[in-house]
């Protein structure tokens, strides 16, 4: 049995970020093999991984990049399981090196970017796994990219909410604020399209079912529940699609209203929001 000394663990505790009783333990059983002793440390998480599997991740960090010429978004979120370990320092880190990955490799899914090796030769992805192992808790995340002639973005304030914008026909016009305040509508507002267009056939076919319940609930005549369901349906759609929404900063105009007075034309071509614990 080899002797591990406190220079020992010190040693691996520098390697690899984990507690020093961790270390201690993981040079004991690998008989002081350093590239064993990390292993058993890698596996320590994934056990930590599997156990906590169905734990709920409401709390987090949300990091956004914008590429310089403004055309591609990324956005990346790191949900784990209580507000403090969202505040230390190699969580943080976690998600800016996620973040760095994303934009290095131009991932294109979640499946890509936690494959992405990294100058270490561990994957984003054994590096999250890694971090489950110091901190006892579950992290999931969650990854959008967009790609657009100008992406706008926001983090709120929490730190726990992003969104991406797409916005096409910007013209000469300065899109600083104006795709600002649009992401900002969507991080308030929720709407599930931009446009009416982009309404899952579904939920439209369940909103024209409830209208018309609620119409005969209320005694309206058969012949009138169609009429009123679609009346219904245009609601829907004014709430809960982007461009038909009113502003909230100003209830005067919708967002197709705010974009067009920017400039003519401008709209929004997709979006994506990201939202830990909501």
């Amino acid at each position: 049995m080899a002797a591990i000394t406190a220079a020992d663990v010190n040693k691996l505790r520098t390697m690899t970020g984990a507690g020093m009783m961790d270390c201690k333990k993981a040079l004991t059983e690998a008989d002081g093999d350093f590239e064993a002793a990390r292993d058993l440390l890698r596996k320590q998480g994934q056990k930590i991984a599997d156990k906590r599997a169905e734990n709920e991740t409401s709390e987090g960090f949300v990091a956004v990049n914008v590429s310089e010429d403004g055309t591609t978004g990324k956005l990346v979120a790191l949900a784990c399981e209580t507000e403090s370990v969202a505040k230390v320092a190699n969580f943080r880190e976690l998600v800016q090196r996620i973040l760095d990955a994303a934009v290095r490799t131009n991932a294109g899914t979640k499946e890509d970017l936690l494959a992405t090796k990294e100058a270490d030769g561990l994957s984003v992805q054994e590096h999250i796994t890694d971090l489950m192992g110091k901190i006892g808790e579950k992290l999931d995340v969650t990854y959008a990219t967009l790609t657009a002639e100008k992406v706008a973005s926001y983090i709120h304030s929490d730190n726990k909410k992003g969104v991406l914008v797409g916005l096409k026909n910007v013209g000469d016009a300065d899109t600083t604020t104006v795709g600002r305040d649009v992401a900002m509508q969507i991080v308030a507002m929720k709407p599930v399209a931009v446009d009416k267009d982009g309404v899952d056939s579904a939920v439209v076919e369940r909103e024209i079912e409830i209208g018309k319940e609620q119409a005969r609930a209320e005694g309206k005549p058969e012949a009138m529940l169609e009429k009123i369901a679609q009346g219904k349906l245009n609601k829907f759609y004014k709430d809960n699609t982007l461009l038909n929404q009113e502003f909230v900063k100003d209830g005067s105009l919708t967002i197709a209203q705010l974009l067009d007075k920017t400039s003519k034309g401008m709209t929004v071509t997709d979006f994506k929001r990201v939202a830990i614990g909501a």
